[in-house]
């Protein structure tokens, strides 16, 4: 049989505009899926899950505190993973910053259901945090830990984030009810069942 010269997603990179394309792309559905759960007083998990928990509990704006979160585990990626991981995440981080600000000046969202804002939000961002992960970036936070965790000893990056993110939807009970949280861990658990399932290890591999 003749040899299939095709090239294969494993040694085909990605050009610059692609890069543009899709973390530009990745940027706004994990902004969008953020403010649907602002919108609805949820939380989810990750840092942005943890500056969302501390923005209703402060008066802060959630991208000032999702920034500073971010920092230290910024300094793990740059240690870890390389600069031009830590810079493409610090970008995506302040990036989705603004992008969920500007959302919230041109969007209301005054009547949505919470159970379907937890779970559509949380789909949302799970499609956009795997478009970050295809072009060699994160949001930062514990992402980078959960990838690291991948890459270095073989764990499903989807379930070492649920780890963490059990801890701070269950500490949501210091603003909420029992059905908010439940709706809440609903919400990670889909995000974090969707990353584990479309982001195993070995693959995308060269890019």
């Amino acid at each position: 049989m003749p040899k299939n010269d095709k090239p294969t997603s494993e040694s085909v990179k990605h050009g610059w505009m692609d890069d543009i394309t899709g973390l530009g792309t990745g940027i706004f559905l994990a902004a969008f899926g953020i403010f649907m759960l602002k919108s609805a007083h949820l939380v989810t998990g990750g840092t942005a899950g943890l500056a969302l928990l501390i923005s209703y509990l402060v008066p802060v704006q959630f991208g000032v505190l999702y920034s500073s979160i971010s920092v230290p585990f910024l300094a793990l990626a740059v240690w870890k993973k390389g600069w031009n991981f830590a810079l493409r995440s610090a970008l995506c981080v302040g990036l989705v910053s603004l992008a969920e600000a500007l959302v919230s000046q041109n969007l209301s969202l005054a009547m949505i259901n919470p159970l379907f804002a937890s779970l559509a939000g949380n789909l949302i961002v799970s499609v956009g945090l795997l478009i970050l992960f295809r072009h060699k970036s994160s949001l930062g936070g514990i992402n980078v830990i959960a990838l690291l965790a991948q890459e270095k000893l073989g764990w499903r990056a989807g379930y070492v984030q649920m780890a963490f993110d059990i801890a701070i939807v269950c500490s949501s009970f210091a603003i909420a009810g029992p059905l908010v949280v439940a709706f809440s861990a609903a919400g990670a658990i889909l995000l974090n069942y969707t990353l584990a399932l479309n982001h195993k290890p070995g693959r995308y591999q060269g890019f």
